[in-house]
């Protein structure tokens, strides 16, 4: 899960990607990048950490120009060194900038022939940059000299879909040509697009989620398609074409229970109504399971699960109480990086209110129960402020698969729920019951809220892969580079030999070398 925008517009464009990446901060909190194009040039600045820590008023008057892309990283591959903030450049041909939300599931195989066949070189452990260098040497077929049209770019984007497997949402910029952007031919990882009409002209922006464009002043015009792609020239011609033989929409279901803000829509479903919607199926399910449990209150684990939580307290006739304060200064520990770390920050994250859990019988509802630390942490310290009774309710169903397109879920030993009755859950993390939705009730939850969307990416709960490629010898491969580390390892050695050539890079991509 990373956050991606791109835009080409008739004015700097610097505030307008620093705006909308604080939007998006949510998708990544490890690193943030930016690439700007003036003329046939690139001016780049990442860097570890916010975005409010990567970037000062320096960075923001280096980066020059009316066209530019833009990313958070959450990272998913063991490694947080700058090194693998985006976006990633490479200067053949013409120069190239890519920014990519998602996973490739044969990213091995790329590397290999990247190597072999292409005589590309990949410096990092990132498919990222494997991805960039595909996409890079298929431009340089389609290339004619120095020149290249739009249906070089479209075949180039058709040759990326043969050849990459797994999830991916891209922005990237050809140096002296235009913006590129392009979702995997599942529509696994979101991608919309909008328009804005200025004095100057029309400006595009695309972004993962729709909250992008609306925080920034563009009309959404419509999700890109799975498969689609879309060129626009730095002088504001657009073009778009279907450039994958046998598209499907199957959205990663996850994006609704957590990952997306309520105030998106994606793929014509409002995040906000689904939540609701879990809620409104969560509270049957409460009410066959508890049957004869007096609930005295429904508290919700701030934020994403507030609006199923406020549903299910609505559709039970029960009270409804915030009862957790969020330290909104604590990053989302989902997304943190390691387990101590993630366990560390719970306490420092929620503190709860005593006069809503002393001598009452408590309902907690959460999004989704992953790992397990947050909510065994939780379910403590709605005990030690007095509560009776503690039922967990999540709704999502339970996690019990590696998740391979792009979120950190990658070893099975790690899943609370895998091998693990709901019984065995509920006494792990300390709680008096633990209820799940149901598989078919979520889809159904997303579906009521636009019935257009008939699949969907869900295999984190049902371990049914999109692409067909996954294997258990490629499940346990990831999972053993995940336990011993060597991943890491890994990264730190290129890390440092990858630093001391960033400043040499920026340089050279000032100059558009």
């Amino acid at each position: 899960m990373c956050g991606i925008l791109g835009t080409v517009g008739q004015q700097p464009v610097n505030q307008l990607l620093y705006d909308g990446l604080l939007v998006l901060q949510h998708r990544g909190q490890d690193a943030a990048g930016i690439v700007t194009a003036n003329g046939n040039s690139f001016h780049m600045h990442k860097g570890n950490g916010l975005v409010r820590d990567v970037f000062r008023t320096r960075n923001m008057r280096s980066l020059m120009g009316h066209a530019g892309i833009a990313h958070v990283r959450y990272p998913t591959a063991g490694s947080s060194s700058v090194a693998e903030s985006q976006p990633f450049y490479v200067n053949s041909p013409f120069g190239v900038v890519l920014a990519h939300n998602g996973n490739l599931t044969n990213a091995e195989q790329l590397k290999q022939e990247m190597f072999q066949l292409d005589l590309r070189h990949i410096n990092t452990h990132s498919d990222s940059e494997v991805l960039l260098n595909v996409l890079a040497h298929e431009l340089q077929k389609q290339s004619k000299g120095t020149r290249l049209d739009a249906d070089g770019v479209f075949a180039a984007i058709s040759a990326v879909h043969r050849r990459c497997r797994g999830a991916y949402a891209v922005v990237a910029m050809i140096a002296g040509h235009g913006l590129v952007a392009f979702r995997d031919p599942y529509g696994i990882r979101p991608l919309v697009y909008g328009e804005a009409d200025t004095a100057l002209g029309k400006e595009y922006l695309v972004a993962s989620e729709s909250v992008a464009l609306d925080s920034l002043g563009f009309h959404m015009v419509r999700d890109v398609a799975p498969g689609e792609a879309l060129y626009i020239e730095f002088d504001g011609t657009f073009h778009n074409r279907q450039c994958a033989e046998n598209p499907s929409l199957n959205t990663c279901i996850f994006e609704f229970v957590y990952l997306a803000r309520p105030d998106s829509v994606i793929d014509g479903a409002s995040v906000h109504e689904t939540r609701l919607n879990m809620g409104s199926g969560l509270a049957d399910k409460v009410r066959h399971e508890l049957n004869g449990e007096q609930i005295d209150v429904v508290i919700p684990i701030p934020d994403s699960s507030r609006p199923s939580a406020l549903q299910l307290a609505n559709k039970l006739n029960l009270p409804y109480r915030d009862g957790f304060i969020k330290n909104r200064y604590i990053g989302r520990t989902f997304i943190m990086p390691g387990q101590a770390m993630r366990k560390k920050s719970v306490r420092q994250k929620l503190n709860a209110i005593g006069m809503e859990f002393k001598g009452k019988n408590v309902l907690l509802v959460d999004d989704s129960i992953v790992r397990g630390t947050t909510s065994r942490e939780i379910v403590q310290m709605a005990r030690d402020a007095g509560a009776t009774k503690v039922f967990f309710a999540s709704a999502a169903p339970p996690v019990r698969f590696p998740y391979v397109y792009g979120i950190d879920m990658p070893s099975r030993s790690e899943l609370l729920a895998n091998g693990r009755s709901h019984e065995q859950i509920a006494a792990e993390i300390g709680a008096d019951a633990v209820i799940y939705q149901d598989l078919d009730t979520l889809k159904a939850a997303v579906r009521a809220a636009n019935p257009a969307n008939t699949s969907f990416d869900a295999s984190c709960f049902d371990g049914c892969y999109t692409t067909g490629d996954i294997t258990e010898a490629y499940l346990a491969g990831i999972e053993n580079r995940h336990s011993d580390g060597s991943a890491d390892a890994a990264d730190d050695g290129q890390t440092r030999n990858l630093d001391l050539n960033l400043g040499v890079a920026e340089q050279a991509l000032r100059y558009g070398e």
